[in-house]
């Protein structure tokens, strides 16, 4: 239908107190419009009001659902250029990609190039599974829609993925066995798989204008929760280099490398211990008052920052005064910046809520 002027209609006041507007006659006939026939209203960023009416809605919905989104890779011989391959795949998985052909034009090791791109297809894209193979090419296919996993949800568990990781990371250092290790590795993997599904909600929701299907009140609201998954993703990623350097610190000790005189120091690990609780509490703190959106609560969260420095301060004092084995050592103040970071995290958190919740609570004015 082509754009057309309707005219001006007037706002009308019932009298139960609500506010109602005729609709064009022309445009009803139109669209075959009956009483009872329902339309959906949506509110625009410049405050313009869109009406569609729901069977047009939900025939533009089907048919957009109906095409899907289709991406042809070609791979050469060269490894360099398999883990470019790696790279764009991830890259077509954030933009909404549905279905992803990767063909190996040349490949001397088909195989390997295959079980590669599987392995990292199943570690690092939440819902991507392989519908087709053949001798020279395989096809990825996203299977997860986007109301099924909605993204306040996924941002939850990439929260309690990313501290558990973190946990085991300082566990590790007593115990230091390969089933917390591979706990770690696994929680990082969880994590990056679900702020990759994400960021794939939010440049689809922002491709559409979906801020308030996503549950934002904003667009603006898209920008917070991307800083958000960032940190998430960093808390787990801390996690693994904290694991990864006890892996090479086990390692040097069971080839003889290294030789650790004494246990690791109980006033130190203890005190660790109770630093990192206190990070991971405030941590959690914040994002229950992101998702609440309560601005107070985020509030008294910055302002309770800055006592923590103090415990940071007393617990490398502790440290300096033992005379520790440097190796220890330095994956002692791994470990504490890891929580010093988690604080830093939950304060960014704290922020960005206000941010979000400012406007709701403060009163609007205008200066005459």
């Amino acid at each position: 239908m082509a754009e057309k002027d309707l005219g001006y209609r007037r706002v009308q006041c019932t009298g139960r107190g609500s506010y109602i507007i005729s609709l064009p006659k022309e445009w009803v006939q139109d669209l075959g419009l009956k009483k009872g026939s329902e339309i959906d209203f949506n509110v625009q960023t410049d405050s313009s009001l869109t009406l569609v009416p729901r069977k047009l809605k939900e025939k533009f919905e089907e048919a957009d659902g109906a095409k899907l989104k289709e991406y042809y890779i070609n791979v050469d011989a060269s490894e360099e250029d398999l883990y470019s391959t790696l790279r764009m795949i991830k890259a077509l998985y954030v933009i909404s990609a549905d279905i992803i052909r990767v063909h190996f034009k040349g490949a001397e090791n088909v195989v390997k190039c295959k079980t590669i791109i599987k392995n990292f297809a199943r570690d690092t894209l939440l819902g991507a599974e392989i519908i087709d193979e053949t001798q020279e090419e395989i096809t990825l296919q996203i299977l997860i829609k986007h109301s099924e996993f909605p993204i306040e949800k996924a941002v939850r568990r990439m929260v309690i993925v990313a501290l558990s990781s973190n946990r085991d990371a300082i566990s590790a250092l007593k115990k230091r066995d390969t089933v917390l290790f591979q706990s770690v590795i696994n929680a990082h993997h969880d994590a990056n798989r679900l702020g990759l599904y994400a960021v794939r909600q939010l440049k689809f929701g922002i491709e559409r204008n979906l801020f308030r299907e996503l549950g934002f009140r904003t667009p603006k609201e898209f920008l917070l929760y991307r800083i958000i998954v960032n940190d998430i993703t960093n808390i787990a990623e801390d996690a693994l280099n904290i694991v990864n350097n006890l892996s090479t610190f086990q390692k040097q000790i069971d080839d003889q490398l290294l030789f650790i005189k004494e246990p690791i120091d109980e006033e130190v690990y203890s005190q660790l211990l109770s630093f990192n609780a206190v990070a991971h509490q405030m941590f959690e703190e914040a994002t229950k008052a992101m998702f609440k959106r309560a601005y107070n609560d985020a509030e008294k969260i910055i302002a309770k920052r800055g006592s923590f420095t103090t415990l940071e301060t007393e617990l490398i004092r502790l440290m300096s005064s033992k005379k520790l084995d440097p190796n220890v050592s330095a994956i002692l103040r791994l470990m504490l910046d890891s929580s010093r970071r988690i604080l830093d995290y939950g304060q960014d958190i704290a922020e960005l809520t206000l941010n979000r919740t400012v406007e709701e609570i403060c009163t609007s004015f205008e200066v005459k």
